[in-house]
């Protein structure tokens, strides 16, 4: 079991202290994940790499005091989410403040690749992940893991606990959805 899990595991157990013991374990990763992120928005975002790490962990680790964690994987899991709707937050803060935000159609490859994943069309994104969720659940978290946590399919898949061929099947399927919906 890494470190990572067992201090998970006192976390989840209520131990005090294991959540300031948790930080230096999984920083670097995380602010590598933010990192990647950030480094798709504009120059002059108001929000940076290390505030984006620090309130993601301040959700996961001291939000609400019912997270519970099956393992490293899931852990991080959790920060992309947490991650990604961060950035969702700021963008539609953006957007209120322009009125419709000037939004501007991009396409799902573009967001695979990651080549322009702005706050502009976060909200875009935002809105075309949360209609696949409804189609399908299990496909969406993977596709949510690929954009905001950088994992590959595989582990992607196995994040969330399904085998690499499902884990590719479902990535295949959110490639066709989005085709068939307009978005690829």
């Amino acid at each position: 079991m890494s470190d990572v899990t067992q201090v998970l595991n006192r976390i989840d157990a209520g131990e005090p202290g294991a959540a300031d013991e948790l930080l230096p374990l999984v920083y670097e990763q995380l602010r590598q994940l933010a990192a990647a992120r950030m480094s798709h928005e504009r120059s002059d975002h108001t929000l940076q790499a290390t505030a984006l790490v620090h309130e993601a962990y301040m959700r996961l680790v001291r939000g609400d005091g019912n997270s519970s964690w099956d393992g490293r994987g899931h852990f991080f899991a959790a920060a992309a989410e947490s991650m990604r709707r961060i950035l969702v937050e700021a963008a539609r803060r953006k957007a209120s403040k322009k009125r419709g935000g000037e939004l501007r159609r991009v396409e799902f490859a573009d967001f695979v690749n990651q080549t322009d994943i702005t706050s502009e069309n976060m909200l875009e994104l935002n809105d075309m992940l949360e209609a696949f969720e409804k189609e399908d659940a299990e496909a969406a978290q993977l596709v949510k893991l690929r954009l905001f946590g950088g994992l590959s399919i595989a582990d992607a898949g196995k994040a969330i606990g399904i085998s690499r061929s499902t884990a590719y099947e479902n990535w295949n399927f959110a490639r066709a959805w989005f085709a068939t919906n307009g978005h690829d």
